[in-house]
């Protein structure tokens, strides 16, 4: 059934709301940014003479800018290809548009892909294999960030290659905890005593919680890697953790929920919500993005720094953003490989996007970088997300993933929001995901 483009995918007009923008578990259905007006480019015709290469994004706000400048800066860099960058939404936006244009055949030549759709595009072969392209190029697989190359290659073929890619992070107003003479937790044991020690409450209303998270998928799956589970199984037929984990996990947050150490935001516009608490000291610590570690810098007033995810039996901690990828009915493939090249290894292609934007680098080069190390020098809190990378898994890998994700998504409600006993609502949501999966 996935093998017809699309087939059985009604995503267009169910995807999730009030995500976190540009960095979740599943597709975000906010842009990586807010949306500007400076998030599009407002010609689509390029100079007499030069190859148009049409590029769809989903970069708002500050990081449409950074996104623009860095395709200014290659069409400036040489006078034979003329790249057009489109905003076109968020995520799923995109997505959608991105389905409707290939069955026109109007799709563009390269696009920006939330990394847990790659799948379902490569299932229907409309992405072209870069293989030939990176070895033609120099290049190689060894070349990139290998905790952000699992959703890249598919039935053999490498369909997409990482571009703005980040990963949930600890983040800590130090201040809080040092005026408790608390340390920073580092397992799941730490983070409840911690947590609960940072709670004020008076006359039966909270003053200050412990930490908080978005709603989101991708917060819970790290947990289950934690405690040594799988999102789905090895074959693709089940989920791949088993009730005593679901509970452990659900269970952890109800437990802290309870108490006031764990705050669960409402689900609409949850990621400015906690952001805002942190920043306010309405809480000490939260699992967020690394994305937003330049907001956070620039406008707290205490102590700020990042840590791993607290570990259970493991640290573990899924990725998320966006790879690009080629379209197979571009007509200028070459052109666009051209573009997508410089971008990879030019120092002021994603490099500097990467520098400007806080994105996590993706190639080996751009760690290596003086301007990385000097960044990482500077602010160290920039280095945690990919030092973590090193624990990076992603095992909610399957073309049915976005159907998943929306059951998911209802035993998320059921438990944090309807206090929905644990079990039961899990033992639902594995039947409808062994459903989806089986392709019924």
């Amino acid at each position: 059934m996935f093998k017809t483009k699309f087939a059985g995918i009604a995503l267009a007009a169910t995807l999730v709301t009030g995500m976190l923008a540009g960095c979740s578990g599943g597709p975000s259905n906010e842009s990586a940014g807010e949306t500007s007006p400076n998030a599009t480019t407002p010609s689509n015709t390029a100079p007499a003479g030069k190859t148009t290469i049409q590029f769809w994004h989903s970069l708002g706000g500050k990081n449409g800018e950074y996104i623009n400048a860095m395709i200014e800066r290659f069409n400036k860099s040489q006078d034979k290809i003329e790249v057009v960058g489109t905003f076109q939404g968020s995520y799923d936006e995109t997505v959608t548009k991105l389905q409707q244009a290939i069955a026109a055949k109007t799709g563009p030549d390269v696009t920006m892909l939330e990394r847990a759709y790659v799948q379902m595009f490569a299932d229907s072969d409309v992405l072209e294999d870069l293989t030939p392209y990176l070895k033609t190029s120099g290049m190689s697989e060894n070349d990139f960030t290998a905790g952000l190359m699992g959703h890249s290659k598919f039935d053999n073929k490498l369909v997409s290659l990482p571009f703005n890619r980040s990963t949930p992070i600890l983040h800590v107003n130090k201040t809080m905890l040092d005026e408790k003479g608390l340390s920073i937790p580092k397992t799941w044991d730490e983070l409840k005593q911690v947590a609960n020690a940072l709670v004020i409450k008076e006359n039966g209303e909270y003053k200050r919680y412990g930490y908080a998270m978005p709603y989101d998928t991708w917060y819970p799956i790290a947990m289950i890697s934690q405690a040594k589970g799988k999102f789905f199984n090895d074959a693709g037929t089940s989920l791949g953790f088993d009730e005593a984990i679901g509970t452990k996990v659900f269970g952890f947050l109800k437990d802290l929920q309870s108490t006031g150490a764990l705050y669960y935001p409402p689900q609409q516009d949850s990621g400015n919500i906690v952001n805002q608490m942190f920043l306010s000291g309405k809480i000490g610590m939260m699992f967020q993005s690394t994305g937003v570690i330049g907001s956070l810098k620039s406008n707290a007033k205490f102590e700020y720094v990042t840590a791993f995810l607290p570990m259970d039996q493991v640290y573990a901690t899924p990725t998320g953003g966006a790879n690009v990828s080629i379209l197979a009915d571009s007509k200028n493939k070459q052109a666009a490989w051209e573009f997508v090249h410089w971008a990879m290894t030019d120092p002021n292609g994603a490099q500097q996007f990467i520098l400007d934007s806080g994105y996590l680098p993706f190639t080996k080069k751009m760690v290596e970088s003086q301007p990385m190390k000097d960044l990482w020098a500077k602010e160290p809190n920039r280095k945690t997300a990919y030092d973590q990378l090193e624990y990076a898994i992603d095992t909610n890998k399957h073309v049915a993933w976005p159907q998943v994700m929306q059951e998911f998504f209802s035993a998320i409600q059921a438990i944090m929001y309807d206090n929905k006993p644990i079990e039961p609502t899990l033992a639902t949501f594995k039947k409808e995901t062994e459903r989806l999966l089986s392709g019924k």
